[in-house]
């Protein structure tokens, strides 16, 4: 039963019926919804509903009517406004005559012809809501009914007045009430947190290496505007000016570093980053291999004697914090002397990240050491570096499989007992395809934002994917602001 079933029913129970004239034994049971008929309408009938809003109800009509002013959703704006405080949208309010008129009196069937309300106080949440129509008069002509319409609050006062004018349905409508799909409102706080922390650093130097479409412009210079970075933009000149005029881009104000294609382009940025004009490089609209190939090469001294590694910060709206996988992208299959490399660089950044003990989570099939499956051997291995100091700053666990790594009570249900399971700061996995996969899946699946990093190089690399929005390459942009700067 819904909300405003509940309310229907609970109405009766205090034995004021909603629908004037009318005994609660003559109503539908629960689960069904019945009209009234024109013909059955008298004057004087009423129906009412009550509820109680929420802030997330406010934050749902926001959502569904894309009104976003800040008065309803930003409370230090609202605060200073003659309201002193976040109020709901004036048609939230006004919705529930929508939903007397529809479900109730006359219910199923009827036909909305016009509303006229007045919003006479505000209502914040916590407010409960009492909504009224009672009929005023009736037009056999079109079988037009007009309703006056009251909501009062719970000391009650009158917040909205008006009428409404319908056409009532003429044959009786009684069926089961459709069950409504589950909504609820998820707060990204992970990812404003992380931009939040990203703030006040001065702007990182940046080669956007070959920004020839829409996203990666677009992510490039929002990042600048936020301050992350300062781009310099490295490509061929008439395409990136042809994507910004397409795109009503301003790029007065940016350098760009014209190059004939996107091999110079990696070439020129790559460079860029060995003379030390900028302090991190960022693929654009060129294929991962072209960047990574003058990377990798001996001659750039972009090598460090850490192994290179990739890393997702995934921001998940269910945990409200940040969660490091790796490697996702660069170690096809890695080995325990890789695997080492791949967690001190995940340890560093997640320091970077504000993390002061990174928990690490060394994932497998299986929790237990099984020697038919290597991925746990090199688990038990890299935690029993970790205890003598071979891998620093971090806290380590493994094997654990993935539902015991993530969820405390799956772990208890198999006798784990760790300081990692069901808490991790990080997910190291044991091969490039499981990490594809996991990370895609949290992705498209679990709604996560992923900002992806290249580690263990002499600057970060920001390794988007061409299909990744303009919010990932946001994301992006401010992990590698502090993974440049983690003490700043």
């Amino acid at each position: 039963m819904d909300t405003l079933e509940r309310t229907f029913y609970d109405t009766i129970a205090r034995g004021l019926s909603p629908i004037g004239g009318l005994a609660a034994c003559d109503l539908p049971p629960p689960g069904i919804i019945e009209n009234r008929t024109f013909d059955e309408l008298a004057i004087g009938d009423a129906a009412q509903i009550v509820r109680t809003f929420s802030n997330e109800d406010i934050e749902l009509f926001a959502s569904v009517s894309g009104d976003v002013n800040p008065t309803h959703l930003d409370p230090d704006y609202a605060e200073e406004t003659g309201f002193h405080g976040v109020i709901a949208h004036g048609m939230l309010g006004g919705s529930m005559f929508s939903t007397v008129l529809g479900t109730l009196l006359p219910g199923p069937g009827t036909i909305y012809l016009g509303q006229d309300l007045r919003f006479r106080a505000p209502v914040k949440p916590g407010d409960t809501l009492t909504a009224k129509v009672v009929v005023r008069e009736t037009h056999a002509d079109r079988k037009r009914v007009v309703f006056d319409c009251l909501c009062t609050n719970q000391h009650g006062k009158a917040v909205i007045s008006g009428n409404a004018e319908v056409i009532a349905p003429t044959g009786k409508v009684r069926r089961e009430r459709v069950a409504l799909p589950e909504v609820s409102v998820i707060h990204h706080q992970a990812y404003a947190d992380l931009l939040s922390h990203a703030g006040g650093r001065p702007p990182l130097p940046t080669a956007i290496v070959h920004p020839c479409d829409h996203g990666s412009l677009q992510g490039a210079l929002d990042a600048a505007a936020a301050g992350f970075i300062e781009p310099f933009l490295v490509g061929p000149q008439g395409k990136i000016r042809a994507v910004a005029e397409e795109a009503g881009l301003d790029l007065s104000g940016y350098q760009i570093v014209n190059t004939t294609h996107s091999h110079e382009a990696a070439e020129v940025g790559v460079a860029l980053a060995r003379d030390g004009t900028v302090k991190a490089l960022m693929k654009g609209s060129l294929h991962t291999d072209e960047l990574m190939h003058e990377v990798m090469r001996r001659e750039n001294r972009l090598r460090t004697a850490r192994r290179i590694s990739h890393a997702y910060v995934m921001l998940l709206a269910s945990s409200g914090k940040p969660l490091i996988l790796s490697d996702c992208a660069i170690n096809i299959a890695p080995g325990l002397e890789e695997k080492v490399d791949i967690v001190q660089n995940a340890i560093d950044l997640a320091i970077a990240l504000g993390i002061a003990v990174p928990k690490v989570a060394v994932l497998s099939a299986v929790e237990t050491v099984t020697p038919a499956m290597p991925s746990t051997l090199d688990a038990a291995a890299l935690c029993k570096m970790a205890d003598r100091g071979q891998i620093k700053g971090g806290v380590l666990d493994g094997p654990l499989a993935f539902d015991n790594a993530i969820n405390a009570a799956a772990a208890l249900t198999k006798g784990i007992a760790s300081a990692v399971a069901g808490h991790p700061d990080i997910l190291i996995v044991p091969n490039l395809e499981a990490g594809n996969i996991l990370a895609k899946q949290m992705s498209f699946s679990g709604g996560a934002d992923a900002a992806g990093i290249v580690l263990g190089a002499a600057v970060p690399i920001i390794l988007t994917s061409r299909a990744d929005s303009v919010r990932t390459r946001l994301a992006s942009c401010a992990v590698a602001a502090l993974a440049a700067s983690p003490q700043a």
